[in-house]
């Protein structure tokens, strides 16, 4: 079944939280390991992550063992690589996952059933944990989840276990469109047996990006995007997206234009003064990476200085969207596309 977004309204702006240190660096720290994005593959580091130990291949890609046939055994890095399999209709060879916090962005059908899913790690996957799963294949939405994330497993070690791997790479430059996310979910169908799964589910998530391009259509020019995550600290920058990765692709498809889209990594800094002469119309609020309950933290992002006389709060124009479905390759990158097109362009604003 086609996990469907759940949208609520809200219209709570105003009060001004603070934002500790921790949540900023937890914010870097997990973009720049790459354990949410693709964009490591075309800069070779990222927030001065290495890249794996073993060697790169195309645009920076670990050279991951490849797979002899389909898989009988999986270990996923991921709950969002997990989602793909099930959409895929091979979820029974799952057999372990990390980070099952992914699947907190699907519908409640949806996620029950990917809960099913044993959990061999709660955070990143440990290589101990993963080569004891005894998998024939290991899949991650990211490189970075080969071993440059402290205590992952690197490509050498899949190699001399046995065991084959498969991550999404990225390609260099800005990310305008999900052309990556197609990529690895035709990839993972192939690796699969089922090629023909992997292009209906592209078919189906190209129909959300169609709905999003039919509300843009009309519109004079792209919508001024800020993405924000974690609340800015007193006489701090603000920490948002730049134009690499999958979230600049979303905010473009959207009919949106990145305030941080000038920068080519992944997580950058705009000074307060950037943010306001930017002027955002519309503010894209990623949960996940803040200890802020969902409410306080909308509020305290909303109400800092650097946004808080933005056209985007005096039209009260926002989304809050899981950071799963935004920053990595995930099934629901186009239901991202849709809902924040609508935001932009249709009924205002929502949340996932």
């Amino acid at each position: 079944m086609r996990a469907r977004t759940r949208l609520r309204r809200t219209r709570r702006v105003g009060r001004t939280g603070t934002g500790g240190p921790a949540d900023r660096i937890r914010f870097a720290a997990l973009l720049a390991a790459g354990a949410l994005t693709l964009s490591a593959c075309s800069t070779g580091s990222v927030g001065g992550v290495p890249d794996p130990a073993s060697g790169s291949g195309e645009n920076g890609c670990p050279r991951l063992p490849e797979p002899t046939g389909p898989p009988e055994r999986v270990v996923t890095m991921d709950g969002g690589s997990a989602a793909i399999l099930r959409e895929l209709g091979v979820a029974d060879s799952v057999v372990g996952t990390a980070a099952p916090d992914f699947f907190t962005a699907f519908p409640e059908e949806d996620r029950a059933e990917l809960e099913r899913v044993p959990v061999i790690a709660e955070g990143v996957g440990n290589r101990e944990a993963v080569i004891a799963a005894e998998p024939d294949l290991v899949m991650g939405v990211s490189p970075y989840q080969f071993g440059a994330f402290d205590g992952t497993p690197t490509p050498q070690e899949l190699t001399e276990a046995g065991i084959a791997g498969l991550t999404a790479c990225g390609t260099p430059g800005a990310t305008t469109d999900l052309a990556d996310t197609f990529a690895f979910v035709e990839r993972t169908a192939e690796v699969f047996g089922v090629p023909e799964r992997g292009a209906e589910l592209v078919d189906r998530m190209r129909e959300d990006v169609d709905a999003a391009a039919a509300l843009a259509a009309d519109a004079d020019r792209p919508v001024r995007v800020l993405a924000m995550s974690v609340v800015p600290g007193a006489g701090q920058g603000v920490s948002t997206l730049g134009a690499t990765g999958t979230a600049n692709g979303v905010i473009t498809l959207a009919g949106g234009e990145n305030v941080a889209g000038d920068v080519e990594q992944v997580v950058t800094d705009l000074s307060e003064e950037q943010v306001v002469s930017r002027d955002p119309e519309a503010v894209l609020v990623l949960t996940g990476f803040s200890d802020l309950p969902e409410e306080e933290l909308v509020e305290a992002l909303l109400g800092s200085p650097a946004v808080a006389g933005s056209t985007a709060v005096r039209e009260e124009r926002f989304v809050v969207m899981p950071q799963s479905v935004v920053t990595s390759p995930s099934v629901l990158n186009a239901e991202a596309v849709r809902t924040l097109a609508e935001t932009l362009h249709g009924e205002g604003d929502a949340r996932w």
